[in-house]
C-alpha cells in the first residue's frame, strides 16, 4: 500500500534526512525564516540519534533500545515541527522541496466520485435502551475505496399519530428518504440509546459518502424492536 505520510517508515533513512534538512536549512536558514534555536534542536536530536543508532545490535538491551526509540521520538518530533512551521511554499519554491525530499502539493487532487457500493451492517444489543449498528463494511467483496470516506446512518423509530413529533414516523419506512434521523461516522460500529422506547421498531438505513458530502446508493433497510 502506498504510504501517504513525507517521512521514511525506516530509521536509517529518517536520519539521512535529518541530516540532509539540517545542511539545507544552514544554508537557507534566514531565507526560509528558522531560527537559530530551532537549527540548534534539530542538530541535537540528530547527534542523540546518530550515537543511538550506532549500538551493534549483539549490544542491545532493554536501556538501549529505550534510548534508540526516545531518540528517533524525539528526532521525528522536531521535523514534523519543522516541516509544519517553516516549509511553506514560498518562500521555499519546488527546488527547495526537492532538496529537502518532499514533495511539492498537488494542485491538481484527483477528483473523488461519489460511492458507487451500499454498505451493508448487523445490529447488536449490547443493554436495554441500547442498538449498536455495527460490521459496517461494502455490500460487495470488494474493499472500500476513497470514494468511501464515512457512512451515514438514517434512522427513526415507529411512533403513533398521538405520540410526539420527535418519533416522527407513522408509517413503515419503504427507503432512507423516509427516516427521519441521521448521523455520519467513519467507525465501522456506532452505539444508538433509544431511552424510553422500549419495545419499539426501530429501523436503520445506511448510505456511504465521501469527503465532499455526496451520497452513494442506499443499502437495505433494516429494523429491530429496541430492547
Amino acid at each position: 500500500m502506498k504510504r501517504a505520510d513525507w517521512l521514511p517508515s525506516k530509521r536509517e533513512v529518517q536520519l539521512a534526512m535529518a541530516r540532509n534538512w539540517n545542511v539545507n536549512i544552514a544554508g537557507n536558514a534566514d531565507e526560509w525564516g528558522v531560527p537559530e534555536d530551532i537549527r540548534v534542536k534539530l542538530s541535537h536530536a540528530i547527534e542523540i540519534a546518530e550515537r543511538e543508532i550506532i549500538v551493534p545490535m549483539s549490544e542491545r538491551n532493554t536501556v538501549s533500545n529505550a534510548r534508540l526509540k526516545m531518540a528517533f521520538d524525539e528526532l521525528i518530533s522536531t521535523m514534523r515541527d519543522i516541516k509544519k512551521r517553516y516549509f511553506f511554499v514560498p518562500p521555499l519554491n519546488e527546488a527547495d522541496l526537492a532538496a529537502l525530499e518532499l514533495k511539492p502539493k498537488d494542485t491538481n487532487p484527483t477528483n473523488v466520485p461519489a460511492p458507487s457500493v451500499p454498505p451493508e451492517a448487523e445490529l447488536f444489543f449490547p443493554a436495554p435502551s441500547m442498538v449498536e449498528v455495527v460490521n459496517i463494511r461494502p455490500l460487495t467483496s470488494s474493499a472500500a475505496d476513497k470514494s468511501e470516506y464515512g457512512v451515514r446512518i438514517y434512522y427513526g423509530v415507529m411512533g403513533t399519530p398521538d405520540e410526539t413529533d420527535r418519533f416522527r414516523m407513522t408509517q413503515r419506512p419503504k427507503t432512507g428518504n423516509d427516516l427521519p434521523h441521521s448521523v455520519f461516522t467513519r467507525r465501522k460500529n456506532h452505539k444508538f440509546t433509544f431511552t424510553g422506547e422500549n419495545g419499539k421498531e426501530v429501523f436503520f438505513c445506511l448510505r456511504y459518502e465521501n469527503s465532499k458530502g455526496e451520497a452513494g446508493p442506499w443499502g437495505n433497510i433494516v429494523s429491530a424492536f429496541v430492547p
